[in-house]
């Protein structure tokens, strides 16, 4: 069982580092949109997809906080 879970883990964080980099800073890390670096390429990519890989669901409930403080913030 484990030599299936670990790796589906790891993919799955893998997966998440991609997808979710330039929404990082709603998962707290990194600059807001309006400070990003375009020319931090592929070494911010690599350092967060690789952080990601084993705290996704570490980044995933502070991006879902993220998400609701700014949905808070927007509200009348």
């Amino acid at each position: 069982m484990a030599d299936l879970l670990i790796p589906l883990f790891i993919v799955t964080g893998f997966v998440f580092g991609l997808v979710t980099y330039p929404y990082r800073h709603l998962c707290g890390e990194g600059p807001p949109d309006q400070y990003v670096d375009p020319s931090d390429g592929l070494k911010g990519r690599w350092f967060w997809v690789t952080m990601c890989t084993l705290l996704w669901p570490v980044q995933l409930v502070g991006g879902l906080h993220g998400l609701w403080r700014v949905y808070k913030a927007r509200k009348p």
